[in-house]
């Protein structure tokens, strides 16, 4: 089991705490802590809400449950040598930013070196609505307007599935194809990552307040479950993947070969921590409040919260269980008839060198999924570089697991169940 203390607390990099000190520290990428922040409405409402009525939506709106995929892809002319410009959208601070906040130095530098101007777009604010956008060009196999997208590994996988999606020239990824960290090179839903690649890894394990648990130290799973001492004081997240997977590794099931009879025992035995009042509730990452104030005990937790909680409260623990912990990513990709294929796969390239990653690590103190990148890092900030929430070693990463993909009506029935806990 490996385990942090507030004696070593992994620090919010100088440019994070800068921001914290100028604006009060605002949690994941500027959320306020009492607001459902970009992680929380990912997670409780993408999933979810997908699977109480996106994927019906789908049939109703003569979208197929299913596409072609393997070698099969759509083309389109590629306007990228005439039209120096790149589409992208992505989620709100989700990138690095001056100190004026006018500009991303990270994307000027780029524009500066290639010509290509980037039009960044923070028009995703959760997968569903995005989904919602894109949708119907998507089907009717029209241009969305966008050249790159950043969307998260679930979404990713039905985009996929759905044939809306442009395999990548590998011709335009030498640094990508290179720096990838060994961990997120082969998910089931993109095997050699022919569709995407990762702009950040988000880790989910176990937090918590040490004052509230009156000096113990919580170093599992079945601790949030069923230690009577924790009763009322634990929270679990609203998003069904990581819930029912760190529940799944604490049993001893690998939730990447997950079967419907292991769902089902993770199901019950949740259901029976909730029958017996031990779990406060469940949560987007608005436990960090709860967390930090000691109302919450213990909970599960996402990466980049922990970052910077930990800066503004010592009480904030954290701990990978000898079971080992869940892990997901953001990944960019071009959907369909995007008018500059090329110049956005130069995008993608330009953020796995390392210097490049280093910057846009040291802002958004998300998993980096940049191999190499930690002497870079170390430049801007050794703290950060040290951090194994940004940086994991090969011991962390060694213990990272992924939710095995879907099929779109076992997805339906997965979340339904998930979703007649948190209802409760």
């Amino acid at each position: 089991m490996e385990q942090f203390d507030s004696d070593r607390p992994p620090p919010a990099t100088a440019r994070a705490l800068s921001r914290a000190v100028r604006g009060g520290w605002t949690g994941r990428r500027g959320a306020a802590p009492w607001a459902p922040g970009r992680r929380a409405v990912l997670r409780a409402v993408g999933g979810g809400a997908l699977a109480a009525g996106g994927l019906a939506g789908l049939s109703a709106c003569g979208i197929p449950a299913a596409a072609k995929t393997g070698d099969d892809t759509v083309t389109s002319e590629d306007h990228s040598k005439q039209e120096k410009s790149v589409n992208f959208s992505n989620w709100t601070e989700y990138i690095d930013v001056s100190d004026d906040n006018r500009h991303r130095p990270s994307l000027d530098a780029f524009a500066k070196r290639t010509g290509i101007k980037v039009n960044y777009t923070e028009d995703i604010n959760d997968n569903v609505e995005f989904f919602g956008k894109i949708k119907p060009q998507l089907a009717a196999g029209q241009d969305t307007g966008r050249d790159l997208i950043c969307v998260t590994d679930w979404l990713a996988a039905r985009l996929i599935r759905f044939g809306w999606v442009q395999k990548l020239d590998p011709a335009h990824l030498p640094h990508a194809y290179a720096n990838l960290a060994p961990q997120f090179r082969s998910p089931d839903w993109d095997p050699g990552r022919s569709y995407s690649y990762p702009w950040a890894g988000i880790s989910t394990f176990i937090a918590y307040n040490i004052k509230a648990t009156g000096g113990r130290e919580i170093t599992s799973v079945s601790q949030l479950l069923d230690d009577p001492k924790l009763k009322g004081k634990v929270g679990l997240l609203s998003e069904m993947r990581d819930t029912v997977g760190m529940v799944l590794l604490d049993m001893g099931t690998d939730p990447g070969r997950v079967t419907a009879d292991q769902y089902d025992a993770a199901i019950a035995r949740i259901q029976k921590a909730v029958d017996r009042k031990q779990v406060r509730r469940f949560t987007g990452n608005d436990y960090i409040a709860d967390l930090s104030k000691g109302d919450l005990a213990a909970c599960l937790a996402w990466a980049g919260d922990v970052v910077q909680l930990q800066a503004d409260n010592p009480d904030v623990r954290y701990v990978i269980p000898d079971s080992g912990y869940m892990t997901s990513t953001d990944n960019l990709m071009v959907p369909n008839k995007a008018r500059h294929k090329a110049n956005a796969e130069k995008l993608i390239d330009y953020y796995y060198e390392p210097p490049v990653a280093a910057e846009l690590a040291a802002w958004i103190n998300y998993v980096c999924p940049v191999d190499g990148v930690k002497p870079e890092l170390a430049k801007i900030d050794k703290d950060a570089a040290d951090n194994p929430l940004i940086v994991p070693d090969r011991a962390m990463a060694a213990k990272s697991h992924a939710f095995r993909s879907l099929a779109t009506k076992e997805e339906t029935a997965y979340e339904k169940k998930f979703a007649s806990l948190t209802d409760g």
